[in-house]
């Protein structure tokens, strides 16, 4: 280890921080200083990457957790020859920059997951870790090894109050999954005040606790960071590895170094004494040595070399095991079969079941065509009934199995299916009842501002749950759902539209679906083909029932409330239209001319039927139409009577629409 060059690169590295958050007012210094050893050694030394490759498939995943420490991401990326350019630092947090406040994914290279809510970041690391132990599993073969890399997340304590943190540390010590390695930036410091205000736990005994190994290092000697970092990648006995290393937050700016005054910007004002203390030159800032720059370059070409015998292998690889390279290839690509809604078999006539139901028929299909699907369950696989059989269940002793056991952990579920999506390999999709969506609200966001193909299934969608009561029974969460943008919210409305929103998901590759489904039968709309209704998904809207006279009344309906729509019309005449809009979201993104079509502004007589909150459905009934719904919470009583009860019923909508 060069630890003359090793020192020196994390001196110029606070120097980074300093300047970029002096010259916005604004940002994080207390970890990009109280870390620089740490960052010197991950990326001057230990991690194995490639600058000019970042989504190198065998590449070590860094992860940093404690997202608001951004520049010490941004001044290593800068400093080890990623395409962060000097003036990409000096534009930190400034308008259109590729170094904002907090890392984004597919904003600068080299950042892995977008992070900045606390525990969300581990939570990642915990999916990428999961989709490296199944990639070497699925891929390597005993003359190739393909995968063998780790994944690496830098935290903090505020990372680890957050309860979707405990969640994931939990699964991942129960998985096994060894190629994951925490390092805690343990400074006793949160922002309002020295951690011991608000904790008091021994690190390393929960830690141990959860199945993992712990080792407390001090975080400013480069030879026990290396240690220990290479110690946790040579060990591969099934246990996640966590190094606590003792920092001082805000190190460099003696008037603030460990206290809370330096979690943030409060110690830039004190940039000046502090550089001239770090041996950086007053003239020049955003000052890098030609010493660092060599050191780094060596590193670079060294590493690239790495990545060209690693490129041979995966040559060989693919040419003695072509089946295996397509499946990846195309995993990669996201790649979904342009036949998938014909291995999909059609419903016959007669069926009458809940979507739930529906949707355990349609995703074992699709699991059969898109081999790189995987899916979870909160505890709840026998109720979400999203189980793939015959694939297994993915553990430390079987990293192939491809269905997924998180426990009631619905938060960390959601993070650690991001992480899945963020690595790129597989496909994942976690599932629980509609009602804990809110459990799983923070991990739907983050996918969908960072354009992830996570599909999120929600069953038990409505008062329909029935005796469970109101607690159990979701009346805003779906149109909760449907405010976040990017995200589609599909709540089909019979079995084909179920296999229309499953269609929907996998071809949707930029950003999350959300499948909304039923714990109540309902039944097929037989007078549509299949494939009309699974087309009509895609659109989000389309014509369930069409007028034989002259347009009077259009009648919208979703999900279980859509067979009260078609009964209605039989009901009212010839006049009379039935819209199907299971994505609102999908239906906005159609052309004008298509959404006149199915919506003609002309026909002002309109009636909308959903069992949830009626805010949404304004905009499409206008101010002339009625939206039939639940702006109440729900009642404990068998479903039907529950549905009746609270005007959900084909006779509400004949009484509204006349």
């Amino acid at each position: 280890m060069n630890t003359t060059a090793l020192t020196t690169a994390a001196a110029e590295a606070r120097g980074l921080a300093m300047d970029a958050v002096h010259a916005c007012n604004s940002g994080h210094l207390g970890l990009p200083l109280g870390c620089a050893e740490i960052g010197a050694v991950l990326f001057g030394e230990s991690m194995n990457f490639n600058p000019d490759a970042p989504r190198w498939l065998n590449r070590d995943r860094f992860i940093l957790s404690a997202g608001h420490g951004s520049m010490f991401l941004y001044g290593w990326l800068h400093l080890s020859g990623y395409a962060v350019s000097k003036d990409d630092v000096a534009s930190f947090r400034k308008l259109h920059s590729i170094t904002p406040g907090h890392p984004e994914f597919h904003e600068t290279p080299g950042v892995e997951a977008t992070t900045g809510p606390l525990g969300q970041g581990i939570a990642n690391a915990v999916g990428f870790a999961l989709s490296g132990k199944r990639a070497a599993a699925k891929y390597n073969t005993s003359e190739h090894t393909l995968f063998n890399h780790h994944v690496i997340a830098l935290h903090g304590d505020g990372c680890l109050q957050e309860g979707v943190a405990k969640e994931a540390i939990a699964f991942a010590g129960h998985s096994g999954l060894d190629n994951l390695v925490l390092i805690y930036d343990s400074n006793d410091v949160t922002l309002d005040a020295m951690a011991e205000v608000t904790q008091g736990e021994d690190a390393e005994a929960y830690f141990k606790s959860q199945c993992w190994d712990a080792v407390t290092i001090d975080g400013h000697d480069l030879a026990a960071v290396a240690k220990a970092v290479a110690d946790a990648k040579a060990n591969d006995n099934g246990k996640p590895k966590v190094i606590i290393a003792k920092t001082t937050i805000g190190k460099g700016i003696p008037e603030v170094a460990g206290t809370a005054k330096g979690h943030g910007e409060g110690g830039a004002k004190f940039i000046d004494s502090a550089r001239a203390g770090l041996g950086l030159p007053a003239d020049e800032h955003f000052f890098v040595s030609e010493g660092t720059k060599a050191y780094f370059a060596e590193q670079k070409a060294a590493k690239i070399e790495a990545f060209a015998a690693w490129q041979a292998t995966y040559d060989a690889w693919a040419k003695a095991n072509p089946e295996l390279a397509k499946e990846l290839t195309e995993g990669v690509a996201m790649a979904t079969p342009s036949d998938l809604s014909a291995q999909i078999p059609t419903f016959p006539e007669d069926y009458k079941d809940a979507t739930r139901s529906a949707g355990s028929k349609v995703i074992n299909a699709v699991a059969k065509a898109i081999p790189q699907f995987l899916t979870g369950s909160a505890d709840l696989f026998g109720s979400t009934k999203n189980y793939l059989a015959d694939q297994g269940d993915f553990s430390a002793s079987n990293p192939l199995g491809r269905n997924i056991w998180f426990g009631i952990r619905e938060h960390a579920m959601g993070a650690i299916c991001n992480g899945i999506a963020y690595d790129g390999l597989f496909r994942a999709s976690g599932a629980t009842f509609c009602v804990f969506a809110d459990y799983v609200r923070p991990a739907i966001r983050l996918a969908a501002l960072s354009k992830l193909q996570t599909t999120f299934i929600f069953t038990h969608d409505s008062v329909g749950v029935g005796e469970d009561g109101p607690t159990h029974q979701p009346v805003e969460t779906v149109s909760g759902l449907r405010v976040i943008p990017g995200v589609d919210v599909i709540r089909p409305g019979d079995a084909e539209e179920t296999a229309g929103a499953f269609i929907a998901a996998m071809m949707r590759t930029d950003g999350p679906s959300t499948l909304i489904l039923t714990r109540q039968a309902i039944p097929l709309m037989n007078h549509l083909s299949a494939q009309e209704r699974r087309d009509g998904v895609l659109r989000g809207a389309y014509i369930a029932v069409k007028e034989t006279e002259a347009l009077t009344t259009i009648l919208i309906g979703t999900g279980s409330e859509l067979q009260h729509c078609v009964e209605a019309a039989k009901q009212l005449g010839g006049g009379v239209r039935v819209v199907s809009m299971p994505s609102v979201e999908r239906f906005e993104r159609q052309s004008s001319e298509y959404k006149e079509s199915i919506l003609p502004k002309a026909c002002t007589k309109r009636v909308s039927i959903e069992a949830g909150v009626t805010d949404i459905w304004w905009k499409y009934v206008g101010t002339e139409g009625k939206a039939l719904g639940i702006d109440r919470f729900g009642i404990s009583a068998p479903g039907d009577v529950v549905m009746k009860e609270l005007g959900m019923t084909a006779e509400d909508v004949i009484a509204a629409a006349k």
